[in-house]
């Protein structure tokens, strides 16, 4: 991934693109976020993973013929360091006991391990959709463990404005 220099350098959660999909950015509607996300992932200022990719195979054909037609986007989390920082992450989240088992195995098999480890190693913002839950217990919210390793985040919206993106109606 080629990285501009002095730009805000994203890592897009899951609900990024699953929420854009089926609430305000569908494809048919607004195809320029599409298209924006790809060439801002070209030009260095944001990417997601390949776990997360795993997770948009999943869901609705549209997006994922879309996922798989972006492959750029989608950054390895195989790296070393990577791994090291995951690990780091899930003994946390299993020393954890202000989460339930239950909650700490689902963490597990999702990519938001993943993301927090990835951009931790890449000093990344993650993108994501979730709110703060400082008290959860059934499940480990992402934000929470942002927190707690110093990764910094911000919703959807927030991160579009810092890159400087506007979508712009054109008549018929």
């Amino acid at each position: 991934m080629m990285v501009i220099f002095g730009q805000p350098s994203f890592l897009l959660d899951a609900n990024v693109f699953i929420q854009a999909y089926q609430q305000y950015y569908p494809f048919d509607i607004c195809p320029g976020f599409w298209g924006c996300l790809v060439a801002l992932s070209e030009q260095g200022r944001l990417t997601s993973i390949d776990r997360v990719k795993m997770e948009l195979q999943d869901h609705e054909d549209e997006l994922k013929r879309w996922a798989n037609g972006a492959p750029q986007l989608f950054a390895s989390s195989g790296e070393a360091l990577v791994v090291e920082a995951y690990h780091e992450v899930v003994q946390w989240v299993d020393a954890n006991s202000q989460f339930k088992t239950r909650a700490k195995q689902g963490f597990a098999q999702k990519a938001d391990g993943w993301l927090v480890a990835y951009a931790k190693v890449h000093n990344m913002t993650v993108a994501t959709n979730e709110k703060q839950k400082p008290g959860a217990q059934a499940r480990v919210p992402i934000l929470n463990v942002c927190d707690r390793f110093g990764v910094l985040y911000i919703d959807t919206f927030e991160m579009l404005r810092r890159l400087d993106v506007q979508f712009e109606w054109r008549g018929p």
